[in-house]
């Protein structure tokens, strides 16, 4: 018996450049709101795309607050080696973990991701943060929250809300690391017939 052939992958368009593009200034206002001011923030972005966004929330913040280019740190934080779940997800090359000048220590380090989906890259996150220092206070802040939580973490700031089902897959896309920008569902199976 022939192997099933695999379903074509469609995509559906969630959120384009410009939907993301407001969706990350309204996130920055919130994030000045809720620190009254850009005073002792740090942006760490999670590689790859949660970087990317980083640097996007803090060039609006600096913006919003008339400070200098830079003048909101950013860095960047690699979970790779603290994530529970290595042995069932494919073994990716760790990314540089790149911490700001001054360091986290009685900072608010917001931590910036693309998807939140079961939360054990954030729980990653927070495990790698103790190894680096004592921020005063770690918030979330991600693109998208797709929901199907294994552990109780929420996200403080939120791009888009996307009920999903677990048979579909988030992909998002961003200018500085793709070849498009915009958010997408996928349906479908990939090559080895399983769900992407």
């Amino acid at each position: 018996m022939p192997p099933a052939q695999p379903q074509p992958v469609e995509l559906a368009t969630v959120l384009e450049a410009p939907e993301i593009s407001r969706a990350l200034t309204r996130m920055a206002h919130e994030i000045i709101e809720r620190n009254k001011g850009a005073d002792g923030l740090v942006l760490l972005g999670i590689p790859t795309r949660g970087v990317h966004l980083a640097r996007r929330l803090a060039a609006r913040i600096a913006e919003f607050e008339n400070l200098g280019e830079g003048a909101v740190p950013v860095g960047s934080l690699d979970v790779t080696m603290y994530r529970d779940d290595l042995h069932r997800n494919p073994v990716r090359a760790p990314a540089a973990t790149e911490l700001p000048p001054g360091g986290i220590d009685e900072r608010t380090v917001v931590l910036v991701d693309d998807v939140l989906y079961s939360g054990r890259t954030i729980r990653a996150a927070l495990d790698a943060l103790s190894d680096l220092g004592r921020p005063n206070a770690v918030r979330l802040a991600v693109l998208v929250d797709r929901g199907h939580r294994e552990l109780p973490i929420r996200a403080d700031y939120v791009g888009k809300n996307l009920p999903t089902s677990q048979s579909e897959r988030v992909r998002v896309r961003l200018h500085e690391s793709d070849d498009s920008e915009g958010v997408f569902i996928s349906k479908g199976l990939d090559s080895s017939g399983g769900p992407l």
